[in-house]
Order: C-alpha cells, then sequence, then structure tokens
C-alpha cells in the first residue's frame, strides 16, 4: 500500500511537471520580425514596384506542410505592402539571428527578396514570384526561380493556398523544385522531430496516475 502511495505521488508530480512548459509568444507562431533594408528591394505581389529603404514588419499569415502564406507591413503594422507565397528551404545550420537573402541583379536595379531564415530555425521562407517575372529574373541571374501562374498582386489570400508552384529556369521551362529549394535531410524512422509535441506522454503519464490512484483506492476501501 505504502508502494502505491509513493508511485502515485510521483506520477501526480511528474504530470505537473509537464504541464509546466514554456509559453509559446505570438511572435514564435507568426515569426514578426522588423527588418531594415539600405535601398529599394524588390518583393513579388507588387508589380514592377519596389519597396523604398526602410524598416518593415514581416509575418507568417498562414503556416501549411509545403507552403507558408507572408505579409509585409510597415514599420508600425498599420498596411500591408504585399501578402507573399512562400515554399519552405532548409538550411544546414540554424543562426541566432534574421537572415534575408538576395538574387543579385545588374548594377542600378534593386536587389530582388529570394528567402527568409527566423532565428533560430532550419527552415526559412523561399519566395515565389509571378511567373511573367519570375522567368525575368531567372534570365537575368541566371538560375532557376519559383513561379506561380496566378498574379500575385491581385490574389486573395484563400488563393495562394492552393496556387500551383514551379520552379522555371532561364529559358522558362520547368525544373524540380529541388533546384531552388534545400530539401530536408533524411531521417531515421526512430528519430523524433524537434517540434513533436509532449502532449502524448502528459497523456500517458497522466492514465498511469490515474491508475495509480484508483488501485490506492481500491487497495484502501479492502484495508478498511
Amino acid at each position: 500500500m505504502k508502494l502505491l502511495k509513493t508511485f502515485a505521488t510521483i506520477s501526480c508530480l511528474v504530470v505537473l511537471c509537464m504541464l509546466v512548459v514554456p509559453a509559446v509568444t505570438a511572435d514564435d507562431l507568426n515569426r514578426k520580425t522588423a527588418i531594415t533594408f539600405s535601398g529599394p528591394v524588390e518583393v513579388p505581389g507588387v508589380g514592377a514596384q519596389t519597396l523604398p529603404a526602410g524598416t518593415y514588419v514581416f509575418k507568417i499569415l498562414d503556416s501549411q506542410s509545403d507552403r507558408h502564406i507572408v505579409q509585409i507591413f510597415n514599420q508600425d503594422e498599420t498596411h500591408v505592402f504585399t501578402t507573399i507565397l512562400a515554399i519552405p528551404n532548409y538550411r544546414l545550420k540554424a543562426t541566432d539571428k534574421t537572415v534575408i537573402t538576395f538574387r543579385e541583379r545588374p548594377a542600378g536595379q534593386p536587389e530582388a527578396l529570394r528567402a527568409w531564415f527566423y532565428p533560430g530555425r532550419e527552415w526559412g521562407e523561399e519566395f515565389v514570384y509571378a511567373k511573367t517575372r519570375a522567368v525575368e529574373l531567372a534570365k537575368e541571374v541566371n538560375e532557376p526561380v519559383l513561379a506561380t501562374p496566378i498574379e500575385l498582386a491581385a490574389a486573395p489570400i484563400e488563393a495562394l493556398k492552393t496556387a500551383p508552384v514551379e520552379a522555371v529556369d532561364p529559358k522558362g521551362e520547368p525544373v524540380e523544385l529541388a533546384q531552388v529549394v534545400e530539401p530536408p535531410p533524411m531521417v531515421t524512422p526512430a528519430a523524433l522531430p524537434h517540434t513533436a509535441s509532449p502532449l502524448p506522454l502528459i497523456a500517458l503519464l497522466g492514465l498511469l496516475s490515474l491508475g495509480a490512484g484508483l488501485a490506492l483506492s481500491v487497495s484502501s476501501k479492502r484495508a478498511a
């Protein structure tokens, strides 16, 4: 009986400890990031226009397994400049700082936004351009660019969630997405992802604790 009491007490303590997990902040969910550009930058979804030098706020609006939707706001978040479709892109080593990459273009032309990596994450956002613009960029930078046939500037958010995405080479021909985005490393079935939820373990411990409590109750009644 004493053993059952000890087991029940330990189980309850373990469950309580597991429930005290770090709080997930809003910034962790939408990856809100303030980014300052020192010069004009071309971004998808605003046609031939560019964002002038200044500070902008990047946020994840929607996150699905195979695509993300990113919005770019002005510094005080009162205006959305563009809503962008992005494909997850993997990097081998995460950094503790925000990383923005660009596609180098001829001198005198603004850099074209390519990808955004949030601090501490291996996965970043590889941005998708409207196909006509993607083909032009591919010719300028002589490498494949992610493209979609829909016009991003006028597309509703729901359309972005299902819009087809491909990679186009400088000739405008489709190529494998792997030529643009880095696939994730191979993971063995036994390995658990870093983002695995502790909820199943918590549930299991809760059931064990409940079982111990019932056993203790039955034992106490018999002893009486």
